[in-house]
């Protein structure tokens, strides 16, 4: 061959290599997709998510298998399932994501598994509590815990405490109507008594009238299921305006206890009893490890929305690792089949019928330790499961 017939070899090679080699170097990396609020009226929920996540992956390295994670994080600020939709189909068809996360709110998540099932691609609930979720997508998995999983071992922890007179108030959309669902069920069949309940608008703040027919219809408790923050904080605060802790009714709640929201109830928090799958508390090794990495990123403890991040990203890494990197999106979807993951909150298991978690459900009341408020774990229901 010729010199100019070699030269113009090496040339064409060398225009082609990039083409040769980049679905190698494609593979060479997991692309992670992730839908949550950043901003906007749930923005708290994406950014403890996106900590959460941050932590692990300093804790733990961004390789798995061999494999470089790359997270691509989208703020569907308006908290609306159209726009959740449509940054989950950019990342879908234009980044080419091997996964998706995140997932405050349930229609969030509704309105993406039909694309997730399409596409082939594994969707890992950071939240999204409502009940038989991910048994209704095949690709959808979760790593958070259900409203009905939380509420059911409430009612029963408050028939074998001496319980015997509810009134129920919950937020008027699925989850609420989920977790007054799960605890009336599990309460009476304990042989507990429901003495009146409502339904009420999701964005209520002004919970005084509520108070006062608790108070009327002769409860010994409170089952109340509203957003964290300061709607709970509203009603803990007509709660003790009305005289319902000087007349010794019980607040029976499945809610985030974490110290920022403990802060705004002051001492109104110290009348909750609460039962959820992780206190920022909890004493086991991992949970140590969690909030220190955590502190470090975002200045304040890990709770139970920020747990999430975490364990989402531990879920995807072990799902990996369990493929040996082989992560097309069926052998991935079997892979998180069956996974059992060492978590801050504890072991948890994946079902590998519903991809739902199960777990260890903490009941836990709120003391007063010097300044800060904190939630005391007093008892514990072993093997939870979603409840639908």
């Amino acid at each position: 061959m010729s010199s100019f017939g070699k030269a113009l070899r090496c040339m064409v090679l060398a225009a082609m290599a990039p083409l040769l080699c980049g679905p190698a170097d494609a593979q060479e990396v997991v692309r992670v997709g992730f839908v949550a609020p950043l901003s906007g009226p749930f923005g708290d929920y994406g950014r403890k998510f996106q900590n959460g996540m941050k932590a692990y992956m300093k804790v733990n390295g961004q390789t798995v298998a061999g494999r470089k994670m790359e997270v691509i994080f989208r703020d569907s600020s308006t908290g609306s399932p159209d726009m959740a939709k449509r940054l989950a189909q950019e990342l879908l068809t234009r980044d080419k994501v091997d996964v998706l996360t995140g997932f405050a709110l349930t229609p969030d998540a509704l309105a993406v598994a039909p694309l997730s099932t399409q596409a082939k691609t594994p969707m890992v609930l950071m939240l999204a509590a409502a009940s038989g979720l991910p048994a209704r997508f095949p690709y959808v998995t979760r790593v958070s815990y259900s409203n009905s999983q939380a509420s059911a071992p409430i009612g029963t922890w408050a028939a074998k405490s001496g319980v015997k007179k509810v009134f129920t108030i919950v937020s008027d959309y699925a989850p609420g109507i989920d977790c007054e669902t799960a605890f009336k069920k599990s309460f009476t069949s304990q042989g507990g008594e429901i003495v009146g309940g409502i339904r009420v608008p999701l964005q209520t703040i002004d919970f005084a009238p509520y108070a006062q027919r608790i108070k009327d219809a002769g409860a010994d408790a409170v089952f109340i299921f509203v957003p964290s923050g300061d709607p709970m904080t509203a009603f803990m605060k007509a709660f003790n305006e009305r005289g319902l802790a000087q007349a010794g009714i019980r607040v029976l709640a499945n809610t985030d206890l974490s110290q920022e929201y403990l802060r705004l109830m002051g001492d109104a928090s110290l009348q909750i009893i609460s039962g959820t799958h992780f206190f920022e508390t909890l004493d086991t090794a991992q949970n140590k490890v969690f909030q220190k990495a955590y502190r470090e990123l975002a200045n304040e403890p890990g709770g139970a929305i920020a747990i999430g991040g975490w364990d989402g990203m531990a879920a995807i890494y072990e799902a990996i690792k369990k493929t040996n990197g082989k992560f097309d999106g069926t052998s991935l979807m079997q892979a998180f089949r069956g996974l059992k993951i060492d978590s801050p909150r504890g072991v948890f298991l994946i079902d590998p019928d519903t991809k739902d978690v199960v777990q260890t459900i903490y009941i836990a009341k709120v003391e007063k330790r010097g300044a800060s408020y904190e939630p005391v774990v007093i008892d514990r229901y072993e093997g939870a499961k979603d409840v639908h």
